[in-house]
């Protein structure tokens, strides 16, 4: 027989367990006392690994949010603009007549690992990484998927974001642009004309005379420099 009297006994039997007047006392004043056990088998085990998990969210959190916000902001927010008061460079208009299409094996032969990540799989790569960002060379950016010409060094400037920036294509129809909303933004992104790989995006904080900024991934392009005659 279980007896379960609160008051004026020291103890009282339960079926699994034993529980004296000094515990009681410290259940009715809140559980504070140092070292108590819960009645209840395995419940500081789930307690435990709730307490982990919630920890460990919460750091993976924080730890996150930084770096996309660090990402987000160098790109978005470049901290110097060159100037460049010349006139827009005229180019030779280059007729994108052959549309390049390829699966993504055929791709992955012909691609880096990180060139397919950034022109097949829309990546990003990290800001002055690339071999571009600085790069002084006199000649054509083409695209490192079809050879497609892009920019002209001419018209490329230090933004201070890390990445190369150009303001203002070789021509209308070496690129296209499509809006882009993902991460929470609202950006346009730019892609290669010819084989539709991702290259980057443009931001209306350019230098004149476009007022335009080509953010572009180096690991897109393919530099060609210009042959001295």
């Amino acid at each position: 027989m279980n007896t379960f009297v609160c008051n004026g006994l020291d103890s009282f039997p339960t079926n699994d367990y034993h529980i004296n007047k000094e515990q009681m006392s410290t259940i009715h004043h809140g559980g504070k006392e140092t070292g108590m056990k819960s009645p209840l088998p395995g419940s500081d085990d789930r307690s435990g690994r709730r307490f982990f998990l919630r920890q460990l969210g919460i750091f993976a959190l924080l730890l996150g949010f930084p770096v996309w916000a660090w990402g987000f902001v160098r790109e978005r927010f470049p901290t110097t603009l060159a100037k460049n008061s010349s006139e827009p460079t005229k180019h030779k208009e280059f007729n994108v007549t052959d549309k390049v299409v390829r699966s993504d094996e055929e791709w992955r032969r012909i691609l880096t690992p990180e060139q397919f990540k950034i022109i097949r799989r829309k990546g990003t790569e990290p800001p002055y990484s690339g071999k571009y960002h600085n790069f002084k060379g006199k000649g054509i950016y083409q695209c490192v998927g079809c050879d497609n010409p892009l920019f002209s060094s001419d018209t490329k400037f230090d933004s201070g974001t890390g990445w190369p920036s150009f303001w203002e294509p070789i021509s209308e129809n070496s690129i296209r642009t499509e809006a882009d909303n993902s991460f929470f933004m609202k950006r346009t992104e730019v892609l290669c004309n010819r084989c539709d790989g991702h290259l980057g995006h443009v931001f209306n904080d350019g230098p004149p005379p476009t007022g335009l900024r080509y953010c572009i991934n180096s690991l897109a392009l393919k530099f060609v420099p210009i042959k001295n005659e």
